[in-house]
């Protein structure tokens, strides 16, 4: 373990070392509705020229609130967000909070066969979903015994009469009302803000299931409380300096953990204004910080990248950004990228943004920006404590020696729902051993160097191989599977699966009709981009399939 005395000497000036909220111990949505006194008028969000309002966005969100307490939402339910990021999102999640009840993020990349799971395992109350998404859910309600309901939305509603910024396709097509349970807008006009927020105790009471794999097996939902939001968003904003005179832009999905912690969470914590764009897109991004101004933004290294190579771009003017805090997937931050990035902005500095992981609530680490190691996930952030220890005694390790990663922080989850087994062989004694390889040095960065677990991370999006297995599984001509991660320079590792085939089946069925069907089946960054026939899998006598086998192939 780290002492604090090294983390003091690598502390990056000007920051203080001590962490102080805001406006005290509250979970966010209360930041929202003391936004909403002290800063009525002032821009919370904008969506493509549609400047919300903190009053605004205070107001929708508490009638909605309203719509749900109506229903017969309550503390603990469960209920989920399938849609692209959008104001509504943002709406539903902190009406949500609102009541005690448990926002539920689902990819809208999510097919049938992958919701019917997450719906049935965090036995899911409402799903509210973008109308373009509507089907999917219709069409697996008689699997899902616990939805009770589903509410729609159109983004269009959300859209200002003359959009300032570049539609993407998703929001140029018109999409005709659907005759689904509830219409959100309609549900926000219908009703009066709640009149009464809940007290609530923001270290035990849960907030968030986020879906994860832990250490084995297909995804868990991990339950955060309203307390690891605003510990972990905190962290991050006073670490990073953001604040309320602050413009950021949030092109990352909000569905992911860090997406969140950037564009549903900081924005609100620290009062400043957020652009949100549906999705990355190249000219958007470039557009928006030219035409608004945004100074501090989240980045993925390949967005870096894509603007860096952007026909036309040494004509743009990107001199507003001064902060670029970024997360290598599929292309590492390193100095030759923060000196591209650097000259072409006039002087943002680029680093890499954290090392964590959704049982904590990511962020358990920050860059200082006065003292950049590139190579590295940066020091461990407020009252963060990391270890490296042996991974068969589990003994504490010294300085540059590797093993696994273990964290505690008031970040940490409360365990996986219904899943004891899972929760006790991963949280222990407060710490989260995470199956992440690591090393500290003798400053306190900490090095991460890959995986114990056996996910996959495709274009920044975690891949549980036993979540593909199981349905790839579905498939008649397939008798085993085994899917593993393989190099991808775009998207860092891509999926590929090992397949036996029904005798029945064998010379009659080909790898691309495989792919086919799987990307039918599946979120386009999970479904296999290669596949390998075998007539047998590598397994232990009990039958366990051997992956590192199969990863020592490559």
């Amino acid at each position: 373990m780290i002492v604090r005395s090294v983390l003091k000497k690598s502390w990056p000036k000007g920051v203080p070392d001590t962490l102080k909220y805001r406006l005290g111990e509250k979970p966010l949505h209360e930041y929202l509705m003391k936004n909403a006194l002290e800063r009525p008028g002032q821009t919370a969000y904008v969506f493509y020229g549609n400047n919300i309002t903190w009053s605004q966005l205070n107001n929708n969100t508490r009638c909605f609130a309203q719509f749900l307490y109506n229903l017969g939402v309550s503390k603990g339910d469960r209920i989920a967000l399938f849609m692209q990021n959008c104001p509504q999102y943002l709406i539903g999640h902190y009406a949500i909070q609102m009541l005690g009840a448990i926002v539920v993020p689902l990819n809208p990349m999510y097919k049938e066969s992958e919701l019917e799971y997450f719906i049935n395992e965090a036995e899911i109350k409402a799903v509210i979903a973008g109308q373009e998404l509507y089907h999917l859910v219709e069409n697996i309600k008689v699997k899902t015994p616990s939805l009770q309901y589903i509410i729609t939305t159109n983004y269009a509603d959300f859209l200002p009469d003359i959009p300032t910024l570049p539609l993407p396709n998703e929001l140029k097509t018109t999409i005709e009302r659907i005759n689904s349970d509830f219409d959100l807008l309609e549900a926000i006009h219908a009703n009066e803000p709640i009149s009464k927020v809940d007290n609530f105790d923001i270290w035990e009471d849960v907030g968030l299931m986020v879906f994860t794999s832990g250490t084995t097996g297909r995804p868990k939902a991990a339950m955060l409380t309203l307390g690891n939001a605003l510990f972990k968003t905190a962290a991050t904003a006073q670490g990073y300096q953001i604040e309320q005179a602050d413009k950021t832009l949030a092109s990352a999905p909000l569905c992911h953990i860090a997406g969140m912690v950037m564009g549903v969470n900081i924005p609100v914590y620290s009062g400043s204004t957020c652009i949100l764009l549906t999705r990355f897109d190249t000219e958007v991004a470039i557009k928006a910080i030219e035409d608004y101004k945004v100074n501090k933004i989240y980045t993925i290294a390949t967005m870096n990248a894509a603007i860096l190579n952007y026909p036309g771009i040494e004509k743009r003017n990107l001199t507003s950004l001064e902060l670029n805090f970024a997360t290598s997937f599929g292309m590492k931050i390193d100095q030759v990228l923060a000196t591209a990035w650097n000259k072409l902005t006039d002087g943002c500095i680029l680093l890499e943004a954290s090392y964590g992981l959704s049982e904590t609530h990511t962020c358990d680490t920050f860059m200082p920006i006065d003292n950049i190691k590139f190579g590295t996930c940066g020091i461990a952030t407020y009252d963060t404590e990391i270890r490296i220890v042996d991974f068969e005694t589990g003994k504490d390790l010294l300085p540059g020696e590797q093993g696994e990663i273990v964290v505690k922080n008031p970040g940490v989850f409360k365990g996986y729902l219904n899943r004891p087994d899972a929760t006790e062989e991963t949280l222990r004694d407060g710490w989260v051993f995470t199956g992440d390889i690591g090393l500290l040095d003798e400053d306190g960065f900490l090095y991460f160097n890959g995986r114990l677990k056996e996910m996959i991370k495709s274009s920044g999006f975690s891949v549980f191989p036993e979540d593909v297995e199981t349905l790839m599984s579905n498939h008649e001509a397939i008798s085993q599977v085994a899917i593993i991660g393989v190099p991808d320079e775009r998207r860092g590792e891509t999926v590929k699966a090992y397949i036996v085939l029904k005798d029945e089946y064998k010379d009659k069925v080909n790898e691309n009709e495989i792919i086919e069907w799987s990307k039918e089946k599946m979120a386009a960054y999970k479904y296999p981009r290669y596949v390998e026939f075998l007539e047998r899998l590598p397994a232990t006598s009990s039958g366990k399939i051997l992956r590192r086998i199969l990863k020592g192939n490559h």
